[in-house]
């Protein structure tokens, strides 16, 4: 094969994964869109009880996780960036900043959640069966849709290891930087749907 028709294949592959991504996306958008619609049908139905609900969620962790995923998306572009340049070092070390960033906004959110279910608040429990029936569907929403996110958080962080990985051994570098790209993309949208989550359970009024 000529130089030529190499370069056209390549470039086909890539213009096919990126698609395949996006595509996947969209998805994923669908999903929590869907999640995003029943949480407003139930807040619009019980908005004294969700607010009230609401009060309890502890604002000051939720806005340092917004920021903490906020950075690692930079990062995460930085580190594409990086790998276009043909840095690959400095690539690697930004996306471990954007793993490590990735575990620290998971921390966060266990500490958040271990308080909730010391004070007897999760789904089925008597604490929170004795409230009124908006606050059981605020608590049963925040719990299915933050959990929902925080699994996708350690699959985006899952995968950012392998591409990782791959740019230290050099799969990954300036000429063939597609995977890492998909990668960054899927990253993004984690942190996109957090950027609606916070205010939309923290923030409400």
């Amino acid at each position: 094969m000529n130089e030529t028709a190499h370069t056209s294949t390549v470039h086909r592959d890539y213009i096919g994964s990126k698609l395949g991504m996006w595509l996947f996306l969209f998805t994923e958008i669908l999903l929590f869109g869907g999640l995003f619609l029943v949480y407003a049908v139930y807040r619009s139905m019980h908005s004294s009880e969700f607010h009230e609900a609401a009060l309890e969620l502890n604002v000051v962790i939720g806005a340092i996780n917004t920021v903490i995923l906020l950075t690692s998306s930079l990062t995460m572009a930085l580190a594409i960036t990086s790998v276009q340049r043909g840095n690959a070092r400095a690539s690697v070390r930004l996306q471990w900043v954007t793993i490590l960033l990735g575990l620290v906004f998971l921390v966060n959110k266990y500490f958040e959640w271990n308080a909730k279910l010391h004070h007897g608040i999760y789904p089925g429990s008597e604490e929170l069966l004795s409230r009124s029936h908006g606050q059981i569907l605020f608590y049963g929403l925040y719990y299915s849709m933050t959990g929902l996110h925080a699994v996708h958080v350690i699959v985006g962080l899952a995968l950012i290891g392998f591409m990782l990985r791959s740019t230290a051994t050099g799969g990954i570098h300036a000429a063939e930087f597609g995977r890492l790209e998909n990668a960054g993309l899927y990253w993004h949208l984690v942190d996109l749907i957090w950027i609606y989550l916070f205010p939309l359970f923290y923030l409400m009024s």
